[in-house]
């Protein structure tokens, strides 16, 4: 019986599945598709309603001027992306003054020297590096749309209760009394009033740019043919235009409209 289980068993082997595509992707074009009109419904009896109220739209001018550091030397630029974004639009109320934060995501892919190169010629790789250069500035604000809503301040204020009592020193008499607000206690009655802080929408932008390359020399111990030349900075001078659209929530008094027909 032992020599039946010390046998050793033949292993079988199993062929390995099919290797699948790593993408595959399935369908096109669909025909045209019908639809029906719905009857819209809506309030006709006038509503008080809190919407986006516009305060103003401005176009600001911001300029940059910024000096870029590369990691290794480029040969030259081939393509700069740019992408702009704002981090803060911020209204200072009674001042009229408006804090604008942002940065300019820029791509820049250009082309390296390489290792290959002589008078002739030169080959490299494209390479790219993602940057983001800030700016800011504060811009004051002509409303011509609406003003905003007053800023309604918080109050705080303190009252007292009477208080009346003996005076038991030595050198008051028996009917001296104590009268005045109670020591053994602090009231207070305080009111917070939460605003409505103007925020902006960002409508367009517009850069007009202009980059220099710097410290553009010859690579030491290779050769490349003779016009070219290698830099690793380059200074970035961007005049943007931004268009904002600045808004506030307000109560607004919409009247009644008489309903309209639906349309078939």
């Amino acid at each position: 019986m032992s020599q039946y289980y010390n046998r050793k068993r033949p292993v079988k082997k199993f062929p390995y599945p099919p290797k699948k595509d790593c993408i595959k992707i399935e369908g096109g074009a669909t025909s045209n598709c019908e639809n029906t009109i719905v009857p819209i419904a809506g309030l006709t009896t006038g509503a008080v309603a809190k919407i986006p109220v516009v305060l103003a739209e401005f176009t600001v001018q911001i300029d940059v001027d910024s000096i870029v550091k590369l990691p290794e030397d480029a040969l030259e630029i081939k393509r700069i992306k740019k992408r702009l974004m704002v981090t803060q639009c911020l209204l200072i109320q009674d001042t009229n003054k408006l804090f604008i934060k942002g940065v300019v995501r820029k791509n820049i892919e250009y082309a390296t020297a390489g290792k290959c190169s002589n008078s002739q010629g030169v080959c490299g790789d494209i390479r790219h590096c993602t940057i983001d250069v800030p700016f800011q500035c504060v811009t004051p604000i002509n409303f011509n749309g609406i003003e905003p809503l007053p800023v309604v301040n918080s109050t705080s204020n303190e009252f007292q209760y009477f208080s009346e009592q003996d005076l038991k020193a030595p050198e008051f008499a028996n009917k001296d009394k104590l009268l005045s607000g109670d020591f053994s206690e602090f009231n207070q009655n305080s009111t917070e009033y939460y605003n409505e802080l103007p925020f902006c929408e960002l409508v367009s932008s517009r850069i007009i740019e202009f980059d220099e390359f710097l410290n553009r020399r010859t690579p030491v111990n290779s050769k490349i043919p003779f016009a070219e030349k290698v830099f690793d900075e380059i200074e970035e001078k961007m005049v943007i235009f931004l268009t904002l659209k600045l808004l506030q929530n307000r109560q607004v008094v919409i009247g009644a409209v008489a309903p309209r027909p639906c349309r078939k």
